[in-house]
């Protein structure tokens, strides 16, 4: 895995294998590319140190020769060599900075052996001490260029070790040409030795120069690939070394997270991003609630210790929607339960409840006693308050299937407003527009239900006569219902849709429950937003229309659009 953030930058597509590469494409790439620079370089090294030791040890022979007895040959070989070693540092310097093809080794091969010529030539023939030369001219050809270079670098050392020999004198003038014959023959077997030797071993540094490159290849391929996996993987990763400090987090960790890579790696600790997780169980799936930019996130996150106890390998996932929709499932199933219940409780209590009525009101009619006659009444009156419990029950367990159809939203808010103008729980508090005309798929009388309980709470929850209810219609298409009334208890938030759940004095507790129910029939979700500073708001988002018709006539009446305050409800 990777080590650091940077080991996962600049990804791109990646190369084909380098298996599919031939040994023939391979050895071309070394030798016309970036293999063939570096022998070049470390030839040119290597010739560099050689030309100083012939150097020095020419300037130390001509040392010894008196001035005046300094021929021109000796002054012109200390010359040759003397431009040869510039040259070759000026050469050096060229390799570093460009990359070179196959015609800079050729030129390389000739020089050398010329350079060899010339300094045998000046140095006596068959007498020279730098005889040795030509051996070292085939050597670099057979690095430079494997077989070919060696045979190449033979026939040109060996012609020009003939031709010096062909124009200086004295190597021909001997007493004994049998001895001269032996030397020619001697050197000329030597370089064939060395030209078959070091063609062998250019050969196998080519071939192994060119594994070692498709192996870096390889390699780097190999690399990018994980780096595009670990990049492109949905679940979050994180590594930390063994001290705790984070090393490496890739995209979708930054993402859940809502952190950038700069801001963590090197930067923080793996307990500030995940606490107590040095504490976990290796090798087992836990479930982890952590505190994000986005807020609260619920992680399910599995730990794997490093190779060598270097660290720790974090890979989690967010589980923090698939919890919601499985509470919402979780409801879901509970309703459905109780729409199973509701046929039996319809006939083993609104049967029976009717028939407490009836008598009671008997009761109540024959009866010519004050007192029994008010205790028949109460019995009328509870089993009436009975009775509307059980069709809101029963209202919540099965709703009616709502006719979707395009309905102007806006339209529907200011219905529902002018029908609760007159409801004594507005008296007092202040109602705010702001309605866009927006449409949407649902069923209008079910919506002024929804909106009817959301303000009804609203007005209910409000205590001061400063108090106000602002009511948004925006596109999504959404709903909002804000009040000012302070906030919902965090350990109330998860249950205020359950039913016959209520915190308030003499209600049912059905009222978001049936709200919760119609959304949901609607395919829409609704959510709550609370805090003691900015108040609470409930947000109904429904269906929007495939083809928004915004002329298109609703079931409600339809009105001017209308942005006023109302006050004084």
């Amino acid at each position: 895995m990777p080590s650091s953030s940077r080991d996962a930058r600049g990804l791109g597509p990646a190369a084909p294998p380098a298996k599919t590469v031939g040994r023939t494409s391979s050895k071309t790439d070394l030798r016309a590319g970036g293999g063939l620079t570096v022998r070049l370089l470390w030839l040119t090294i290597f010739r560099t140190i050689a030309t100083t030791l012939v150097l020095g040890g020419l300037g130390a022979q001509l040392a010894s020769i008196p001035t005046g007895e300094l021929s021109r040959a000796d002054l012109a070989s200390f010359g040759i060599i003397g431009f040869s070693y510039v040259l070759t540092l000026v050469t050096g310097l060229l390799i570093r900075r460009s990359r070179v093809g196959v015609e800079a080794a050729w030129v390389q091969i000739v020089f050398d052996v010329m350079l060899a010529a010339s300094v045998v030539f000046l140095t006596g023939g068959s007498r020279s001490p730098f005889s040795f030369l030509f051996l070292v001219s085939i050597v670099g050809a057979a690095v430079l260029l494997g077989t070919r270079g060696a045979v190449i670098g033979f026939l040109g050392a060996a012609s020009a070790y003939l031709g010096v020999l062909a124009i200086v004198p004295s190597s021909l003038a001997t007493s004994d040409p049998v001895r001269f014959a032996l030397d020619l023959f001697i050197q000329l077997l030597a370089q064939l030795l060395i030209a078959v030797l070091s063609g062998y071993v250019g050969e196998q540094l080519t071939r192994t120069g060119g594994r070692l490159d498709a192996s870096e290849r390889e390699v780097k391929q190999l690399t990018e690939l994980q780096n595009e996996i670990v990049s492109a993987m949905p679940s979050g990763l994180i590594t930390c070394d063994s001290v705790g400090a984070v090393t490496f987090l890739n995209p979708a960790a930054a993402s859940i997270l809502g952190v950038s890579a700069e801001s963590v790696v090197g930067q923080r600790d793996i307990e500030s991003l995940f606490p107590q997780v040095t504490g976990l169980v290796v090798a087992r799936r836990h479930e982890l609630k952590v505190q994000t930019p986005r807020g609260e996130r619920t992680l399910g996150l599995s730990v794997a210790t490093l190779p060598g106890a270097r660290g720790l390998l974090v890979v989690f996932q967010d589980l923090t929607e698939l919890r919601r929709v499985e509470q919402e499932l979780d409801k879901i199933d509970h309703l459905a339960t109780l729409g199973r219940l509701s046929a039996q409780l319809a006939h083993e209590i609104r049967n029976p409840l009717a028939a407490m009525r009836g008598s009671a009101q008997l009761l109540a009619g024959d009866s010519a006693s004050a007192p029994q006659h008010k205790l028949a009444n109460v019995i009328v009156r509870e089993a009436d308050r009975l009775a509307g419990l059980v069709e809101g029950y029963l209202d919540l367990a099965r709703p009616p299937r709502p006719q979707l159809v395009p309905t102007r939203l806006d339209h529907v808010v200011h219905e529902t407003l002018e029908l609760l103008r007159a409801d004594p729980s507005f008296l007092g508090v202040r109602v705010e527009e702001e309605l866009e005309p927006v449409e949407a798929a649902c069923d209008a009388s079910q919506v002024k239900q929804v909106l009817i309980n959301l303000l009804r709470n609203a007005a209910a929850a409000i205590t001061s006569r400063s108090g106000s209810i602002r009511i948004r219609v925006k596109a999504g298409p959404l709903i909002e219902v804000w009040d000012s009334a302070g906030s919902i208890a965090p350990e109330d938030r998860q249950r205020i849709f359950d039913p016959f759940f209520s915190r308030s004095r003499g209600g049912s507790g059905l009222g978001l429950s049936t709200v919760s129910s119609i959304v949901q029939a609607h395919g829409g979700t609704i959510t709550v937003d609370s805090n003691p500073e900015a108040g609470t708001t409930f947000s109904v988002t429904l269906r929007a229309l495939d083809a928004p018709t915004l002329g298109t006539s609703s079931p409600t009446t339809q009105h001017e659009e209308t942005h006023v305050a109302h006050s004084g409800r």
